[in-house]
């Protein structure tokens, strides 16, 4: 049997949906709202709400249900990582020069000309209430992988029992698959068989320009990550815990992320 299948460019990447007896429509549905949600979340578009919100810093301002959800889970991820997940260092991201899509090639870095230090914890820049949120002046939010972990795990819910999706290299593959031992992921060199597990891929192999710059900042000193790992995969729980514990273990280094993985993760690949 073969899977249904479509693969289309949306939040930056390359996206695929698979499904096994999923109703007519739905992987075009799912698409329909993967895109929705990148013109709500991104932060390239001054019309966005993620851009809404960002400019209007030190207010109390409304916010919709998806962004509601995904702020809150912001903050869950700068918990369970002990402040190293932190969706509060766009300044630093643009300071590095990823002011732009990165099709369009970094914009002017200001390694030299600004000094950067260590980013505030994010419960002390960014409050969540029922249907509202504020945000400290001076910050913005960019929620990145965050959001390609989470919208994998909804969008999973909302194709069926059987099927997979691909955000980018954030996953989450739900059911048996076509032969019943789940949907075959390429993992750390091999393949893997998932099933109702999440998968994510965090390192600066595809987004990374200058020399030592790239897209991922450690919030201990504002400035890119300094670390032994080129890229980390994970497979947990659902594909936003995934995308957590990778992005943590890469911002660790080696000798810790082991250990981290170890208590925090069923199954890990680090690559040199």
């Amino acid at each position: 049997m073969s899977p249904d299948s479509l693969e289309f460019e949306s939040l930056g990447t390359t996206c695929s949906l698979f499904g096994a007896g999923t109703p007519p429509g739905a992987l075009a549905e799912g698409r329909a709202w993967v895109e929705e949600m990148h013109r709500r979340l991104t932060r390239f578009e001054p019309a966005s709400e993620l851009s809404a919100f960002n400019a209007s810093a030190g207010d109390w301002v409304r916010v919709s249900p998806a962004l509601e959800a995904l702020l809150r889970e912001a903050l869950r991820a700068h918990r369970i990582s002990g402040g190293l997940v932190h969706a509060g260092v766009l300044h630093a991201i643009i300071a590095a020069g990823y002011g732009r899509t990165f099709s369009q090639g970094p914009t002017v870095t200001a390694r030299d000309t600004v000094t950067l230090d260590p980013v505030p914890l994010l419960p002390n820049m960014l409050e969540v209430s029922p249907g509202a949120a504020r945000l400290r002046p001076g910050y913005g939010i960019d929620l990145g992988g965050i959001a390609k972990g989470w919208l994998a795990d909804r969008l999973a819910e909302r194709l069926g029992e059987n099927c997979l999706v691909n955000l980018g290299g954030d996953l989450f593959a739900r059911g048996a698959g076509l032969d019943g031992r789940g949907w075959p992921v390429g993992f750390g060199g091999t393949t893997v068989f998932l099933r109702n597990r999440g998968a994510a891929t965090s390192g600066t192999r595809r987004r990374s320009w200058g020399d030592g710059l790239h897209h991922l900042v450690d919030p201990r000193t504002g400035r890119p990550a300094k670390t032994d790992l080129a890229e980390v995969s994970v497979i947990a729980a659902s594909g936003a815990d995934a995308e957590i514990h990778a992005k943590t273990a890469f911002l660790l280094g080696r000798r810790a992320a082991e250990f981290y993985l170890e208590q925090n993760a069923p199954g890990w690949y680090l690559a040199p």
